[in-house]
C-alpha cells in the first residue's frame, strides 16, 4: 500500500484542488482589480446578490449603458455587411480609450449615419418615382396617340438613373400637373399610373365593378424591374391608363388605385409636352445619379473607417460589459468604501491572483490595499481539470455524462485510449481507417485557420473531436490489420497462409481441402479463412470471447478506480464492503469465463463453454465430462459460486450497519461525510461537509446499489457483445458492397456499367461506411464507457469550474 501512495500524481487523474478566497477592494481599484482576474482567468466569482433583481444592483447604470453602445456596434456591423465592406480582422493598434469618449464617439456615428440613410432613403424613393414616371411616359404615351388618332409619336430613349420620391410634390416644371387625369375634347378622362404585376388583375376586376364597366383599362409591361420600398426587392410592374367619363367615377377610380398601392403619373396628351416633360424626368435622373453616386462614396467611406476599429470597439465593450457585470456580484461593506467579493480559485493560483491585485492597487493609485485571504466553507468546491487541445475532446465526453465530483477519479485519463480502442473493435477495417485517418490530418493540418472560422455546428463538433477522430482511425487501422480487412478483402502482408490445397483435385482453395502445413499466420486472421465454409463460425467466435475478455477487463479496471477513490477519500469502509466483494462477485463469474476463454484458446479444446457456465449454476456437483478443461475445475467452480453467493449480502448489510453504529457513538465515517476533497488537504482550502445521518436512507441507498451491481455485471458484460455484433454487421457490409456491387459490375466487359460500379461502391463506402457506421460505432462506444465502465466508480454529480475570464465571453453578446 506503501508503494501505491508514494506513486506520482497524474495531472488529470484528481482534479485541481480549490480554494475559497475572500477579496476587500477599495472602491478605486476596484474596476481594474476585476479586469486583471478576467485577463488571468482563475477566479470563479460567488454572487453575493442573488437575491437582488438585475436592477437594483451598484452598477446597473453602467451595465445599460454597455448594453446600448453594444446595439449601437451592433448596427454599425450590420450597415457594414449591408453595404458589403469587410471589417478589420485585426484590430487597430491605436492608444486605448476611455469608455466615456468611447460612448460619445459611437453616439456621433451613430448620429451621421442615421442622417445618411434617411436622406439615402429620400433619395431613392424620388429616383423610384421618376423611374416610374420615366416608364408611364413611355407606355401610356403610345395609347393616348393611338386613342386620339394622333401620329405616331417620335421615339423616346430614357437612360436608367436614381432617384426618390419625397421631393416630387415640389420640384420641377412637370410636377406643377397636380391632378394625375386629363381630359379630351370629347369629355373622355384618363388616369395613368403604374401597379405591382401581382395586383394589377384584381385591380383591373376591382375597377370594373366599381364603375360598372363605364372605363376602358389599357395596359403595358414595364420593360424594367422596379425596387420595392416596402421589401427591398426587384418587382416587375404594369404601366395602366383607365379611361373614363365623370367627376365620380374619378373619384372612385383614385381611392382603388391608392387602396392597391398604384402610384399614378399625370400625363399630357400634347407630344410637345410629353416631349417637355421626358427631357425634364431625364435632366432631374441625372442629377440623382450624381448625387446618390456622391453619398454612396461618401458613406462607403465613413463605413471604412468605422470598420477598422469595429473588432476593437467590440472586444472593448463585451469586456467592460462582464466587468461590471462580475463588479455587481459584490457587496459593498458598510462603510461603502470597499467591496467584498467571494469565489473559487485553484491552490496553484492564489500566487498569481496576488501578483494581478498588487499590480492593479498599484496602477490605480490607490492608498489601501487589496486583502486577498482563503477561507472555510462547507460547499462542494468545483471541479477543474487542466486540458489541453488533445485531451480537451476526450474530458468534454466524459462530461456530458456527467461532470466529475471533486477530486474523484477522472474517466477521462483512460477514455483517451479506451474510447478510440473500443471504436475500433467495431470499426475494424485498415482501409476505412486509413480513409478517417486522412479527414483527420486534413483537420488537424488546418488547425489554425480552422480555429479562427465560424463554422457551423457539424464542422464545429468534427474540428472539436479531430484528435479522438485520429485516435479512432490509428486504432481502425490497428484492428484491420488483425481482422485482416481491407474493405473487406483479405491480404498477405505479413507472409503466406499456414494453409494449402491437400492435392491436385482442391480446385477451389477456399472452400474444401485445405491442410495446414506451416506455423499460424504471424499477425492477425489468416486470408485463407476468407470465403471458407467456416469463416463465419470462426470469426463470430473468435469476435464473441474477444468482446467478452474486452469487457471483463474494462469493468475490472472500473471497480480498481473505485479502490483508489475509497483510498484517495480514506473510506476503508467502502475498500472493505464494497472494492472487495465487488471484485469477488464479478470475476467469480465473469472472470471465471474468461480464463476459460483463454485456457480453450491456448490447449485448443473443443470443451463447450455455454454448457460450463449453464450448468455451474444449475447442477454444480455434475462431473463435467469431455468440456472439464483442467484438473480441479468441478471444485473451483463451486468455490467461486460460494463466493459469488457470499459476495452479495457481504455488499449490503455490513456498511449500513457499521454507518450506524459510529453515527450513535458520535463518529463520522465513509457517507456521513461528503468526502470531496484529500484528507491531508492545506487547512484554508475547501473542507469537507458533514451531513446528518438517516439509516433508513443509507440502507434503502446501499441496497439499491447492491442489485444494480449484481444485475449490472451480467447485463454489463451481455452488453459488450456490441463490440462483436457490429463488427460483424460492419465486416458483412462492407463485403456485399464490395462483392455485389463492385465485383459485379466489374464482370461486365461494359465501361459504362463499370464506372457505374465504382460510383455506386464509392458512394456506399462514404456514406454508408464511413459515416453512419462511424457514428453508429462512435455511440456504442459512447455508452460503453458512460454505463458499463463509468457506473462502476464515477459519481458525476459535480459542477465545473467556472472563471471569470474575457477568454471564455461569449462573441455576440447582448
Amino acid at each position: 500500500m506503501e508503494c501505491i501512495d508514494n506513486l506520482p500524481e497524474m495531472d488529470l487523474m484528481r482534479s485541481e484542488k480549490m480554494a475559497f478566497v475572500q477579496l476587500i477592494i477599495p472602491v478605486e481599484s476596484a474596476h481594474r482589480a476585476v479586469s486583471y482576474l478576467g485577463e488571468l482567468g482563475l477566479l470563479q466569482f460567488r454572487d453575493l446578490n442573488a437575491d437582488k433583481s438585475p436592477f437594483l444592483r451598484t452598477f446597473v447604470n453602467q451595465v445599460k449603458r454597455c448594453a446600448e453602445m453594444s446595439r449601437k456596434l451592433r448596427f454599425f456591423k450590420d450597415q457594414i455587411q449591408k453595404a458589403g465592406l469587410l471589417t478589420s480582422i485585426h484590430p487597430a493598434t491605436q492608444p486605448d480609450q476611455e469608455l466615456e469618449e468611447l460612448e460619445v464617439q459611437l453616439a456621433e456615428h451613430e448620429h451621421e449615419l442615421i442622417e445618411m440613410n434617411n436622406n439615402s432613403e429620400k433619395l431613392w424613393q424620388m429616383y423610384n418615382e421618376l423611374l416610374e414616371f420615366k416608364i408611364v411616359l413611355q407606355k401610356a404615351g403610345g395609347f393616348l396617340g393611338s386613342s386620339n388618332s394622333h401620329a405616331a409619336a417620335e421615339e423616346i430613349e430614357l437612360d436608367d438613373h436614381v432617384y426618390s420620391n419625397d421631393h416630387y410634390a415640389n420640384t420641377g416644371s412637370f410636377l406643377e400637373l397636380e391632378r394625375p387625369e386629363s381630359t379630351n375634347q370629347s369629355g373622355v378622362r384618363f388616369v395613368s399610373g403604374i401597379i405591382s404585376k401581382s395586383k394589377v388583375l384584381r385591380f383591373e376586376r376591382m375597377l370594373f365593378r366599381a364603375t360598372r364597366g363605364n372605363m376602358f383599362f389599357n395596359q403595358a409591361p414595364a420593360d424594367e424591374k422596379i425596387l420595392d420600398p416596402a421589401s427591398t426587392e426587384m418587382i416587375e410592374k404594369i404601366v395602366f391608363v383607365v379611361f373614363f367619363s365623370g367627376e365620380q367615377a374619378k373619384t372612385k377610380i383614385l381611392k382603388i388605385c391608392e387602396a392597391f398601392g398604384a402610384n399614378c403619373y399625370p400625363v399630357p396628351e400634347d407630344i410637345t409636352k410629353q416631349r417637355q416633360l421626358t427631357r425634364e424626368v431625364l435632366s432631374r435622373l441625372s442629377e440623382l445619379e450624381a448625387t446618390l453616386d456622391a453619398g454612396s462614396r461618401h458613406q462607403n467611406k465613413a463605413l471604412t473607417s468605422i470598420g477598422f476599429q469595429l473588432t476593437k470597439w467590440l472586444n472593448m465593450v463585451r469586456r467592460e460589459k462582464a466587468v461590471y457585470d462580475t463588479l455587481n456580484m459584490l457587496n459593498f461593506d458598510v462603510t461603502k468604501k470597499c467591496l467584498v467579493g467571494e469565489g473559487w480559485c485553484p491552490v496553484f493560483a492564489r500566487t498569481q491572483i496576488k501578483e494581478s491585485l498588487q499590480r492593479a492597487t498599484f496602477d490605480s493609485n490607490s492608498q489601501v490595499g487589496i486583502i486577498f485571504h482563503s477561507m472555510d466553507t462547507v460547499e462542494s468546491p468545483p471541479t477543474y481539470f487542466r486540458t489541453n487541445r488533445f485531451t480537451n475532446a476526450f474530458q468534454e465526453i466524459v462530461d456530458a455524462y456527467g461532470v466529475a465530483r471533486y477530486q474523484e477519479a477522472n474517466p477521462a485519463v483512460y477514455t483517451v485510449i479506451t474510447f478510440p480502442f473500443l471504436f475500433a473493435v467495431m470499426f475494424g477495417d485498415w482501409g476505412h481507417g486509413i480513409c478517417l485517418l486522412l479527414g483527420a490530418l486534413v483537420l488537424i493540418a488546418r488547425e489554425s485557420k480552422l480555429g479562427s472560422q465560424k463554422l457551423g455546428s457539424f464542422m464545429e463538433m468534427l474540428f472539436g473531436g479531430r484528435y479522438v477522430l485520429l485516435l479512432m482511425s490509428l486504432f481502425s487501422i490497428y484492428c484491420g490489420l488483425i481482422y485482416n480487412e481491407f474493405f473487406s478483402v483479405p491480404y498477405h502482408i505479413f507472409g503466406g497462409s499456414a494453409y494449402r490445397c491437400r492435392d491436385a483435385t482442391c480446385s477451389d482453395a477456399h472452400s474444401v481441402g485445405l491442410i495446414k502445413f506451416q506455423d499460424p499466420y504471424p499477425f492477425g486472421v489468416d486470408p485463407s479463412w476468407r470465403g471458407s465454409r467456416s469463416e463465419l463460425p470462426f470469426l463470430n467466435s473468435l469476435k464473441m470471447k474477444m468482446s467478452i475478455l474486452l469487457g471483463v477487463v474494462q469493468m475490472n479496471l472500473g471497480i480498481i478506480l473505485s479502490y483508489f477513490n475509497a483510498r484517495f477519500f480514506g473510506d476503508s469502509l467502502d475498500v472493505r464492503h464494497q472494492f472487495v466483494p465487488q471484485m469477488i462477485f464479478l470475476n467469480s463469474l465473469f472472470g471465471y469465463l474468461s480464463l476459460l476463454i483463454v485456457i480453450k484458446w491456448c490447449t485448443g479444446s473443443q470443451a463447450d463453454l455455454y454448457h460450463v457456465m449453464i450448468y455451474m449454476f444449475l447442477s454444480p456437483f455434475e462431473d463435467l465430462g469431455e468440456n472439464q478443461l483442467f484438473w480441479g475445475q468441478t471444485a473451483l467452480q463451486i468455490t467461486l459460486l460460494l463466493l459469488a453467493v457470499i459476495a452479495v449480502p457481504w455488499m449490503l448489510f455490513p456498511k449500513p450497519f457499521i454507518l450506524k453504529k459510529l453515527h450513535s457513538e458520535g463518529r463520522t465515517y465513509g457517507i456521513l461525510r461528503n468526502s470531496e476533497v484529500d484528507p491531508d488537504v492545506e487547512p484554508d482550502s475547501a473542507r469537507p461537509h458533514h451531513e446528518d445521518f438517516n439509516f433508513s436512507e443509507v440502507f434503502v441507498h446501499q441496497m439499491i446499489h447492491s442489485i444494480e451491481f449484481v444485475l449490472g455485471a451480467v447485463s454489463n458484460t451481455a452488453s459488450y457483445l456490441r463490440l462483436w455484433a457490429l463488427s460483424l454487421a460492419h465486416s458483412e457490409l462492407s463485403t456485399v458492397f464490395y462483392e455485389k456491387v463492385l465485383l459485379l459490375a466489374w464482370g461486365y466487359d461494359n465501361i459504362i456499367i463499370r464506372l457505374v460500379g465504382l460510383a455506386v461502391f464509392a458512394f456506399a463506402t462514404a456514406f454508408i461506411l464511413l459515416m453512419m457506421e462511424t457514428l453508429s460505432a462512435f455511440l456504442h462506444a459512447l455508452r460503453l464507457h458512460w454505463v458499463e465502465f463509468q457506473n462502476k466508480f464515477y459519481h458525476g454529480d459535480g459542477y465545473k469550474f467556472r472563471p471569470f475570464s474575457f477568454s471564455s465571453l461569449p462573441d455576440d453578446e447582448d
